[in-house]
């Protein structure tokens, strides 16, 4: 089984703004996250690995889970979050209307500079597949973002990844995904300082 987490709070998602390849940390609340995250999302098993995307605000959220079960964090590239290139750290009322109805409306649309949904769906399910099979009837924990956890569950359900744009995902949540590939669990919340964005 995989359990898919999306890190904590950073400064950026408290604001609302996208945030993609831009790297700020945790903000107070999301190291609190973290910690709730580390006592709680591995609950009566024993990990066998703790994978993460790059960037800061994962690799800070994973430490915080790896140390408690006594587990080194492992970088993965492809659990990096979508690129919104130009519109990075802009708010969504900051999107021109034409684009983001042509964002919503077509998968394959990228950002000026950025990536597109089906992209970063590609990507993750490839990563998906591998941890799965890595992880045989053992748990591994990969933290990651907003879209890439949404991609792995459009994979898992067999569907394209237009679907994101009608799940909702917490910060400080987790997904969990088993061999099949199937959904068990969705936006799992850890504790009271799990929050939207």
């Amino acid at each position: 089984m995989i359990a898919l987490v999306r890190h904590g709070e950073t400064a950026t998602n408290r604001a609302g703004r996208l945030l993609g390849r831009a790297d700020p940390p945790l903000t107070e609340t999301g190291r609190t996250q973290a910690a709730e995250l580390g006592a709680a999302v591995a609950a009566g098993t024993h990990p066998i690995a703790v994978v993460s995307s790059p960037l800061r605000r994962a690799m800070e959220t994973a430490a915080a889970i790896a140390a408690p079960n006594g587990l080194e964090v492992e970088r993965e590239e492809r659990l990096i979050e979508i690129d919104y290139g130009e519109w990075d750290e802009r708010g969504f009322d900051d999107v021109p209307v034409e684009e983001m109805r042509r964002w919503r409306a077509d998968p394959t649309f990228a950002p000026p500079g950025g990536e597109s949904l089906t992209a970063v769906q590609a990507r993750v399910s490839e990563c998906a597949a591998d941890l799965l099979a890595r992880a045989a009837d053992d748990l591994v924990i990969a933290v990651s973002h907003v879209s890439p956890i949404k991609g792995a569950v459009a994979w898992a359900l067999g569907v394209g990844p237009e679907i994101s744009w009608r799940m909702r995902l917490d910060l400080a949540s987790v997904t969990r995904i088993a061999r099949g590939p199937s959904l068990l669990t969705f936006n799992e919340v850890a504790g009271a300082s799990s929050r939207v964005v």
